[in-house]
């Protein structure tokens, strides 16, 4: 069925088609490997963005993992200061807490993969 609507179009083609055809049948231009060198510098530029957020999340976290530490460590050393009674979770707010995490990441991811669409 296919190669009959095939034939029939070829059998229908007229001047303008035929002209049209054989402009794009020509020799391409000769660039003296332009082209070759444009597209590999898009090339070069989309690995580079590609890769910039990932080393500097790296980059970032090895300059900031140190300070955490030291952070994390005075938290809890807070909370072995804090009465019993603060310290303690109420049972009730397991489902709520549970939800607002969830919905937090999803909101993170969201606006983190916004710009990816942009693009």
């Amino acid at each position: 069925m296919i190669s009959k609507v095939i034939s029939m179009v070829e059998r229908m083609k007229d001047d303008d088609r035929l002209a049209l055809e054989a402009l794009f049948r020509s020799e391409p231009i000769a660039d003296d490997g332009f082209s070759a060198r444009v597209v590999r510098s898009i090339r070069r530029r989309i690995l580079l963005r590609r890769l910039a957020l990932p080393l500097a999340l790296v980059v970032g976290l090895l300059i900031a993992f140190k300070p955490a530490l030291q952070l994390l460590s005075a938290l809890f050393g807070l909370v072995s200061v804090l009465p019993a009674d603060l310290i303690q979770f109420p049972a009730d707010a397991l489902p709520q807490l549970s939800t607002l995490i969830v919905g937090g990441a999803v909101i993170a991811m969201v606006l983190f993969f916004i710009p990816a669409l942009e693009d």
